[in-house]
């Protein structure tokens, strides 16, 4: 049992509970994103790839390029597209080239920076070189 912050056992601090929350989505957004590119004919070659540059949500090959691709699930695609900033770009690129040099066998292959945006009820939009 958890003792939160308001006393009342059993549940989580409200904070903690929607980081979890969250966190859950993530993981989620990621696996229909994952399932997507592999019907796409992607490989996944990695998922939540840490770094102390950051995390890259999916690597991917397709057709000997090498695919850094971030997640975003969203309400909707303004949404999406607003949560892609400078910084996450950034992040993601120096991200890239850490994963690169711990594996040197595909350093020879194309490299893009994808996005997927997931949203309720709709298909999972996939933008090669977007990032």
């Amino acid at each position: 049992m958890h003792e939160g912050c308001c006393g009342m056992k059993g549940e989580a601090p409200p904070r903690l509970a929607v980081r979890r929350r969250r966190y859950r989505s993530g993981l989620s957004a990621e696996l229909i994103a994952a399932a997507y590119l592999i019907a796409k004919r992607h490989r996944i070659l990695a998922r939540r790839y840490k770094t102390s540059a950051g995390e890259i949500d999916l690597v991917a090959r397709a057709s000997g390029r090498i695919a850094f691709i971030e997640v975003k699930r969203r309400a909707t695609l303004e949404e999406c597209e607003a949560a892609v900033t400078v910084r996450l770009r950034q992040r993601v690129r120096r991200a890239a080239g850490l994963w690169i040099a711990r594996n040197p066998q595909f350093k020879d292959h194309d490299i893009g920076f994808d996005l997927v945006f997931i949203m309720p009820r709709r298909w999972p939009v996939y933008l090669r070189d977007a990032l």
